[in-house]
């Protein structure tokens, strides 16, 4: 199917004379907003969205030159003149619409309009059976569909941790879910975080099944990217393309989509049986760019906000208690307000928020636990009746199964709950099996030897950015760690000095867990265990994101680990040389910049 173009926003020619110099915020009849910039004789437009969350614009109260918008959510600013993300910089550009001037005075702005993949070789609904299709809910993200004689299950996360420590399971899983998993016919993994792609829930999965078909996007960072490394050994992962159907058997297909704003990582589902389609937008901030099927049968998305280390990790000038209790609060009721809108502009027939079931739940996270409050399933269900009273809205528990055929009849027992007595929320995680695992990496000999520190920010690969980073080694408490190493590194020229530089620059300290950041170097693990899973604390100077740096270190480092091995063997060669000619020696353990 080809794309085309389609009129976003018309305006006739006297409101076009009403146009003001400098920037203009206007919405189309139905609803949609959008941003003009008139510079004399040049129009430019674009939609009122932030790309980076998609926050809402307003006017920036710091602007001099009338052109830049202040995002509501994050803050992030746009210079309009250019379309330029201006702050954070070196980040995005945003995406501009055609502005088409007709010879009456009046403007259309025009966007291109993908093709929508699912109407690809379309299907009739056909009569659903009760029984035929069931949604089984088992936790977090982690939903089993069965369609026909099929079963699929979505991003399998039953046991241990993810993002290193810090993300525990809410629910207990319902009894039997590992066998259900083994027996699956397919699994899709939406993405790498591990809340998703949970290595100790593979890992028994390989024990028993090496073999089961899991499928995953075709991103420009693979989802499996560390499986070599990981001990786990699964033999039959389908990386398949973007916007493909794939056919499960001759009623049931499913095709992968991209997000718009991660599209090197994130991915969101569409899953059809018999003309009768689901759709899981997962963790998705914009998913397939904002093209997505009305009136599917089932929509399912994440929901409950705090899967990030802003701003509970953050510290110093305004990051007081009180600023982030307020700011989590309104952050909470946009994404709740933004959830509700989504559903209300896709009319699905059944909604269910789920993907947010997780709880900080290690003893030494209590502050995160307490301050780090997450939107409620059943309000946003309750917005969404509000709004759209014939949609069936469905807060989950694990082991509740959706039955389709009844819920589109609206059959009183169309939701199936868990037998009374049933165990719903988790009291027990092995806490120490898995912190104590992690924690082995403290004491690799690599850490004995200072040179790790170049040889690891070298390996990174990322430079040529004004930005010093402190780094300090800490214990569970952030209290810098006795032998711990704290040094810094100043990423214009990838050099280690021993103090901050004298020209202005901007500045990260940065506190780690030891046991985390350890972990982390020594596997060449992306920084998402470190900051989403609130293992660090954060203090910055100025204080604006650094879009660059973090996006390196969250999605771009090197697929491969450092050769610790070549580097062990270097070491191991210069301290027999140094012992032959000095009597004594003992390894430098920390180094302080300051």
């Amino acid at each position: 199917m080809a794309q085309v173009c389609r009129t976003a926003l018309t305006l006739d020619a006297p409101n076009v004379r009403n146009l003001k110099e400098g920037i203009n915020f206007t919405k189309s009849p139905d609803g949609q907003c959008f941003i003009i910039y008139k510079h004399q004789d040049t129009i430019k437009a674009c939609r009122n969205q932030c790309k980076h969350q998609g926050g809402r614009f307003i006017k920036d109260i710091e602007d001099m030159d009338g052109r830049t918008v202040r995002c509501t959510k994050h803050y992030w600013k746009l210079n309009v003149a250019n379309m330029q993300y201006v702050n954070p910089p070196d980040s995005f550009l945003q995406d501009e619409l055609e502005v088409v001037q007709s010879v009456d005075g009046g403007l259309k702005l025009l966007e291109l309009d993908p093709p929508d993949p699912w109407d690809t070789d379309p299907r009739p609904a056909q009569e659903l059976q009760p029984g035929e299709i069931t949604l089984t809910y088992i936790t977090h993200a982690c939903m089993e569909l069965k369609a026909g004689g099929k079963s699929m299950v979505f991003d399998p996360w039953l046991t241990g941790p993810a993002f290193a420590r810090g993300w525990w399971l809410l629910h207990e899983p319902p009894k039997g879910a590992m066998e259900q998993l083994c027996q699956a016919d397919l699994i899709y993994i939406s993405h790498m975080h591990s809340d998703h792609l949970s290595f100790p829930t593979l890992q028994l999965l390989s024990e028993k099944r090496p073999d089961i078909p899991i499928y995953v996007g075709d991103t420009s960072r693979p989802v499996f990217w560390y499986l070599n490394r990981s001990g786990v050994n699964l033999t039959n992962i389908n990386v398949v393309p973007f916007g493909i159907w794939q056919n499960v058997d001759e009623h049931l297909r499913f095709m992968i989509l991209m997000d718009g704003v991660h599209p090197e990582m994130d991915t969101c589902l569409i899953v059809e049986y018999k003309g009768h389609m689901i759709l899981n937008t997962v963790d998705c901030t914009r998913p397939n760019n904002g093209h997505l099927p009305r009136n599917v049968e089932v929509m399912m998305s994440d929901f409950a906000g705090g899967a990030s280390g802003f701003p509970m990790t953050f510290q110093k000038g305004k990051y007081t208690e009180t600023w982030k209790v307020d700011y989590i609060k309104a952050e909470r009721r946009k994404l709740l307000n933004y959830k509700a809108q989504l559903v209300d502009s896709l009319q699905p027939k059944v909604y269910c928020p789920f993907a947010g079931y997780f709880i900080e739940a290690h003893p030494a996270d209590r502050y995160i636990k307490d301050i780090n409050i997450k939107n409620s399933p059943a309000e946003l269900n309750a917005l969404i009746k509000d709004r759209c009273p014939d949609i069936i809205t469905w807060t989950p528990l694990p082991g509740s199964t959706l039955d389709l055929a009844k819920a589109l009849m609206h059959h009183k027992d169309a939701i199936t709950e868990p037998p009374s007595g049933t165990q719903v929320f988790k009291d027990s995680w092995h806490f120490d099996v898995y912190v104590d695992k992690l924690n082995t990496a403290i004491s690799s000999e690599i850490f004995e030897h200072k040179s790790w520190i170049q040889v690891y920010y070298n390996w990174a690969g990322f430079q040529d950015y004004n930005l010093v980073i402190r780094m300090i080694e800490t214990d569970d408490d952030f209290q810098p760690l006795d032998g711990g190493y704290d040094y810094l590194v100043d990423f214009l020229d990838l050099s280690f000095p021993s103090v901050r530089p004298q020209r202005d620059h901007a500045y990260l300290e940065i506190q780690n867990r030891v046991g985390v950041i350890r972990h982390v170097v020594l596997n060449g693990l992306l920084w998402d265990d470190l900051y989403i899973g609130f293992n660090n604390r954060i203090s910055r100077h100025p204080d604006i994101y650094h879009h660059r740096f973090w996006k390196h270190f969250q999605s771009e480092l090197p697929l491969s680990a450092p050769d610790w091995d070549s580097f062990l063997r270097i070491n191991a060669t210069f301290t027999t040389v140094f012992h032959q000619t000095n009597c004594s020696a003992s390894p430098f353990i920390s180094t302080n910049p300051h």
